[in-house]
């Protein structure tokens, strides 16, 4: 045994406190997020609710027009994104000095040159509200976005020097908040809708639309690198930049360019932001965001990852294996597969280190478990949203299709945890350490809202019904637990929902900026022309090229926007290949989902490093290590699309069984152990057994299980001459 494992061993038996998961609902506070207190405390958290209570309000009682509705979505989201999240790291260098002496005259200038474009846009509203009439009248807008673009790079520039407060608004902040507004307000007020969207991205498009849609441009950016990072913020400037280089790029990428009024004007339209990624944003996603926060308020969350060790804990280690059960439940919850792995790896990692596994492989195993989450019906994050959105396939086919894949993913990721724990020689946890199964089956009811939201959608309700169903059944299951949904709890929820709205919002519509400009380019059906002749040569080859793309597109990007991006890129070629629409784009979406967990950027794996302290590179390649098996289950649907629940019953199962086994083949491939310790020949002889698997055929089914049957007598054979000879079948390391 090695001296990690005794030390774990010895802190297992000095370990008697019952393990019970506590505060696992709590979002916690990123290192940006400002937590305000005060008058502005309470005015951002009158805001939240307000923000939510107009969503729901139109989502169910009285809906407003489509251009309205999301430019009010998209506007409200930034305003309170950039009251809530800081520039940067409260404990992050700053170059101070640098501002210093300007600061108060440029705040000054900032607060006016957006202040004044904000009062034009109420002036046009109080005009339209006293008089009925719909256009503002000329002047009031002739001179407005010069002074608006001047204060955001004024702000921008300022937050990228000053640190501010943790506990008060910083007043760069606040400039870009209300510009966020007079952005939104522009563009409802200042025109008439249809007259405006008709212009937009021609010739004829107004000069101050162009300066509403520059400045909406680089707050959404500003906001995306807040709240996601840099890598999404990266790419949608290299797409814009694609935009204007188009004249001077080679072969395919080339394009005749467009002037600069022409693109933002068309972009920020229903072509591009507030397209099909803010559609979505607008109306399921936060809609089920809200759920969630239901979900959180009446301690669901703890409930679950309970649940998961008092069915899995005591098992070999048992951990790991609470990590895949219980990420599966959170999935349910968290949007993000970062999030899941901060809710539930807080408790499992450490354990997990305490049975034995290494802390890159604790950290590990929790980033696959809970990338998992996001493919996992009937909410799965928002891309099966986005998915329903574009292929305008219904949400519920969308939700069985995902019953087998998801189910192989785990199956995968489970095998990968048991043979490692196998290999190890690890044990579960003891009894008296996990919760009471008999206590916890008595609080089964709180599953009822997951149960309704699926029996809604069956039962044919809309999608926005069954998830205001389940978020109102919600409330009143939680009447039956010690943390009852009272008006305080509820106020919370509905502030809670629009602080967990933010990154998701920025994310979508900065999504949409990518979308915006595959669509003006055209770069997609040429793509889609480039993978249709790769396909000419090899069908096989053409799915692998898609599948790096999908990959790299996904890199170092939340889920939504790797799946909406991808799939504007990489799925009409798929379709135009004859393959179905729904396959295609379950194809995109299973890979962009694991992206990460693929190095070397791994959002989920770095967020499970952080947590068990291990190098962050390493843990995202063991993730990747842990998450291989699953790589093999898009290329099942592909060759057999009864996968995806698409055929008759038996040749739904046949697949099923076969997927399941060959998914077990290649995780002992990869962990070399098979009933005993795998040489490099029967490893690739099993490794060749999973890949005959995919293909979904009698034949080529037949042969996978005989060369999983021959490695299987070839080891018992090797096992029992081990045993004549004394050496034993396990390793310790």
């Amino acid at each position: 045994m090695s001296e990690e494992q005794r030390v774990a061993a010895a802190s297992a038996e000095g370990a008697t406190a019952p393990i019970r998961a506590v505060g696992t609902d709590d979002e916690p506070a990123v290192g940006n997020q400002r937590l305000l207190g005060g008058w502005e405390g309470w005015a951002v958290y009158v805001a939240c609710i307000l923000y939510t209570a107009f969503h729901l309000v139109s989502l169910n009682l009285y809906p407003i027009e489509t251009w309205t509705y999301r430019l009010l979505h998209v506007a409200g989201g930034l305003a309170i994104g950039f009251v809530l999240m800081a520039a940067f790291p409260f404990d992050r260098p700053m170059r101070e000095e640098l501002l210093r002496p300007l600061e108060r005259p440029l705040a000054v200038l900032a607060a006016v040159a957006v202040g004044w474009p904000l009062l034009c846009v109420l002036w046009a509203f109080v005009g339209r509200w006293a008089t009925g009439e719909m256009r503002a009248a000329p002047w009031l807008f002739a001179v407005w976005g010069q002074p608006l673009l001047l204060g955001v790079l004024i702000a921008i520039a300022a937050g990228w020097l000053r640190r501010g407060s943790s506990e008060r608004i910083a007043w760069f902040d606040a400039v870009l908040a209300a510009a966020a507004l007079a952005v939104g307000g522009f563009l409802i007020f200042s025109l008439d809708g249809a007259a405006l969207r008709m212009r937009a991205g021609t010739p004829l498009a107004d000069v101050q639309n162009f300066y509403a849609a520059l400045v909406g441009v680089l707050l959404i950016l500003e906001l995306t690198r807040r709240v996601a990072g840099l890598a999404l913020v990266a790419i949608t400037v290299v797409f814009i930049a694609y935009a204007f280089l188009g004249p001077w790029l080679p072969g395919f990428l080339r394009h005749q360019g467009y002037t600069a009024t022409r693109f933002f004007t068309y972009i920020y339209t229903d072509n591009g932001v507030l397209g099909p990624t803010t559609a979505v944003s607008s109306t399921y996603i936060i809609l089920f965001i809200v759920f969630a926060a239901f979900l959180q308020a009446s301690k669901v969350g703890d409930y679950f990852i309970n649940f998961a060790f008092a069915c899995a804990g005591r098992a070999r280690g048992g951990p790991a294996k609470v990590a895949v059960f219980a990420s599966a439940l959170m999935g349910m919850i968290n949007g993000t597969s970062a999030g899941n792995v901060v809710a539930t790896g807080s408790l499992t990692i450490p354990l997990m280190k305490r049975v034995g596994y290494r802390a890159q492989s604790a950290g590990a195993i929790e980033a696959a478990a809970s990338t998992g989450g996001q493919i996992l019906p009937p909410i799965m994050g928002a891309g099966a949203f986005i998915m329903a959105e574009v292929t305008g396939i219904r949400y519920t086919d969308i939700a069985i299709a995902a019953v087998i894949p998801a189910l192989l993913y785990f199956v995968a990721i489970y095998y990968m945890v048991d043979l490692e724990a196998v290999k190890l020689g690890m044990k579960g946890l003891p009894q008296k350490e996990l919760p009471l199964f008999s206590d916890l089956v008595r609080q089964v009811y709180l599953f009822i809202p997951v149960i309704i939201l699926i029996g809604a959608l069956f039962m044919g309700y809309s999608v926005i019904r069954a998830g205001t169903l389940a978020m109102a059944s919600a409330v009143v299951v939680s009447w039956l637990t010690p943390h009852r949904v009272g008006p305080v709890r509820f106020l919370r929820a509905f502030e809670l929902g629009a602080v967990m709205a933010i990154q998701i919002i920025a994310v979508c519509a900065c999504a949409g900026i990518i979308v915006g400009v595959i669509a003006l380019t055209g770069v997609g059906a040429r793509f889609a022309a480039l993978l249709l002749a790769v396909a000419d040569t090899s069908q096989l080859l053409a799915m692998v090229f898609a599948m790096v793309i999908a990959i790299l597109l996904g890199m170092g990007m939340p889920t939504t926007a790797a799946y909406a991006v991808a799939a504007s890129v990489v799925a009409p070629g798929l379709v135009r290949m004859g393959i179905e629409p729904l396959v295609a784009h379950f194809f995109i979406f299973y890979y962009a989902v694991i992206s990460a967990i693929t190095p070397p950027v791994a959002l989920a794996a770095y967020a499970g490093a952080a947590i068990s302290g291990s190098d962050p590179m390493r843990t995202s390649v063991t993730a990747f290590k842990f998450g291989l098996a699953a790589f093999i289950v898009p290329f099942m649907f592909f060759y057999s699309p009864a996968m995806l629940m698409q055929g008759a019953w038996f040749d739904i199962l046949h697949v099923c069984v076969t997927a399941v086994i060959g998914t077990y083949f290649l995780a002992c491939a990869v962990q070399g152990w098979f009933f005993g310790r795998l040489a490099i020949p029967p490893r690739v002889a099993l490794a060749a057994a999973a890949l005959t698997l995919i293909v979904g055929g009698w034949l080529t089914d037949a042969v996978g299980v005989g060369l999983g049957i021959a490695v299987f007598a070839w080891q018992r054979a090797l096992g029992a001459a081990r045993a004549e000879e004394g050496v034993p079948m396990t390793r310790s390391s």
